[in-house]
């Protein structure tokens, strides 16, 4: 097995909101991947005492923890279940009804002898590349189609954050892992698989420098930290200012990638 990590900060002057981490048990047999992206606030009150970085760390902890130590839970639940010890942590001293509480994207992805299990919830991804090298992307698409002149109004995104015909994340609501991407592949039928923050699928899906294959294909080759080079070359180059323009200029990012 090989096992690649990489998570660079989008502003130097600000705390990195991603997290990420893989287990691998003292059996010796399967392992688990988390990767999560903080959900930055914008400025105002958000209901909590607590920053994201202290969110994610507190929920990526839980998260590794259950799904090598909890096999008999699906991935749903054990999202649920690291949910709810997070809220526990902090819900005598927060708001955690406020709808910006402290929340963030998850990709986990556990396997075993037999299968891979995975989940995604949110706009991070998780490509599963088969033998014959053909990459299947995993990815919950609810946050990317809500119209971009939407997601300029916090009133509005607000409106659609954790709710009906909206997006959700991993807040403080253990009920929101019914609504993640789920599913389970054969082992013998995933050879790599690699988990990104939405700071990293740039490469793809907006900038457009090859497709999921290709990303896949420079992880393999370059490494991680390489791909976030990369995102960060185009992101500083004046050219494709016009594409992130409506958004960060730089985001943090984060890459797991696991060889099986």
């Amino acid at each position: 097995m090989r096992f690649e990590l990489a998570t660079t900060p989008g502003d130097p002057e600000r705390p990195n909101e991603d997290w990420a981490s893989v287990a691998l048990p003292a059996t010796g047999r399967g392992g688990a991947l988390v990767l999560l992206d903080g959900v930055t606030p914008p400025a105002g009150d958000d209901g909590c005492l607590h920053s994201v970085p202290w969110f994610t760390a507190r929920l990526g902890g839980a998260l590794i923890e259950l799904s090598t130590s909890r096999l008999d839970l699906p991935l749903a639940e054990i999202l649920a279940e690291a949910i709810r010890r997070t809220a526990d942590a902090h819900r005598h001293t927060c708001d955690l009804s406020h709808v910006r509480t402290p929340q963030a994207t998850v990709v986990l992805a556990r396997w075993g002898a037999e299968e891979i299990e995975h989940l995604v919830l949110s706009d991070s991804a998780l490509l599963l590349e088969s033998p014959d090298g053909t990459v299947r992307a995993v990815l919950d698409d609810r946050l990317g189609l809500v119209p971009r002149e939407v997601l300029s109004s916090l009133t509005a995104t607000d409106a659609l954050r954790n709710a009906e015909g909206g997006f959700f994340t991993a807040a403080a609501d253990p009920a929101v892992a019914e609504r993640a991407v789920t599913g389970t592949d054969p082992r013998a039928r995933v050879r790599a698989l690699a988990a990104l923050s939405d700071g990293v699928t740039r490469w793809v899906d907006m900038f457009g420098e090859g497709d999921w294959a290709d990303c896949l294909g420079v992880l393999r080759k370059e490494g991680a930290q390489a791909l976030i080079d990369r995102v960060r070359s185009l992101e500083a180059d004046d050219a494709r200012a016009p594409l992130v323009r409506r958004w960060k200029r730089h985001d943090d990012a984060a890459v797991v990638y696991a060889e099986l």
